[in-house]
């Protein structure tokens, strides 16, 4: 257990990750009810690495999530009512109505950058990032996340080599969730661990338990710390599960029943709950409490997104860089 998180910093997780699978659920079931806009990603499963990455991080330090990190989105400070009404394509969603997706929750008014679809194009650009703050002479830190089927890609050695030879203050968190659309890890790979390429690239390395918030945070914030101190970048690997499908359209008919079974013993939210009940600073009372204002939060989300009106077409070429 970390020494670094008090109590109401173990709370405010707490929150924070009922929170996520809260939204989360509520964006899926409302897909399915066919009130949803476009196509949607779950990130069911990933609350640890989402919440734990972004707590560690400082206010003034820069986070590039993507579609399975909605905890790190709200952990930085956007709404559920701002990442609904995006996802319904209303005017008052981050992207004013342009994105009607997870994609494009970018704020750099919050420090966070927005998502590059194509797996795993944030990495340079969260790169660019680090290497300003280290131009700048900045004590800042830059943060993305990439996937196991990403890391297969010729942009994430690149932009680890690149890291390691200008020593920048980059993190990169690996969400290892054992497919890549549909294609199992040992189809992928034939290593069993995706951090031994950052020793190829000289950048240092260590592999967590994606279901425990703690070995997240406590990794991150150690890979900040160094960073800082002109240590330069981590390679992060988090071993979870995606428990749902790619997107919304997926089934998942190919992940074998027995795997999801496994890994729903090792539920990051509920895991995290029980941990904090154990130790008394969560009830039985107190938690279902925290669990109904979570709903109600989500619920007053969700009308508030359907009721925000949507775009005037008259502004579509606004912030349009290359109409």
């Amino acid at each position: 257990m970390s020494h670094s998180l008090d109590s109401s910093a173990k709370l405010n997780i707490a929150y924070w990750m009922r929170l996520t699978r809260t939204l989360d659920d509520a964006i899926m079931a409302m897909w399915k009810q066919g009130r949803g806009v476009g196509g949607t990603f779950s990130g069911k499963g990933h609350e640890a690495i989402s919440v734990g990455a972004g707590f560690a991080m400082g206010t003034d330090d820069v986070v590039a999530p993507m579609h399975r990190d909605l905890g790190c989105y709200l952990v930085r400070g956007l709404s559920p009512d701002r990442i609904l009404a995006n996802q319904l394509g209303k005017a008052e969603g981050v992207t004013g109505g342009r994105d009607a997706n997870l994609h494009g929750l970018g704020d750099l008014s919050l420090n966070i950058l927005g998502f590059v679809s194509h797996l795993p194009q944030s990495m340079p650009v969260a790169l660019g990032a680090a290497m300003a703050f280290q131009y700048r002479e900045e004590p800042r830190v830059a943060l993305t996340f990439a996937g196991d089927g990403s890391s297969n890609a010729g942009l994430f050695h690149e932009t680890l080599n690149l890291a390691a030879v200008q020593n920048a203050p980059l993190i990169v968190v690996v969400e290892n969730n054992q497919y890549a659309y549909s294609t199992p890890i040992h189809e992928q790979m034939a290593i069993d661990d995706i951090v031994v390429r950052a020793a190829a690239h000289g950048v240092a390395g260590e592999i967590v338990d994606g279901n425990d918030v703690v070995a997240v945070y406590d990794a991150v914030l150690e890979a900040a710390t160094r960073a800082r101190r002109g240590e330069g970048p981590s390679l992060i690997e988090a071993k979870t599960m995606r428990m749902l499908g790619h997107a919304i359209h997926d089934g998942a008919e190919y992940v074998p029943r027995s795997l999801l079974s496994e890994w729903k013993e090792r539920d990051p939210v509920t895991r995290w709950e029980e941990r904090l009940v154990e130790e008394g600073l969560l009830t039985p009372e107190t938690l279902a409490r925290l669990q109904e204002e979570c709903r109600d939060e989500v619920e007053a989300a969700i009308e508030y997104a359907e009721r925000a009106p949507l775009p005037d077409a008259a502004g579509i070429t606004t912030g349009v860089y290359a109409p």
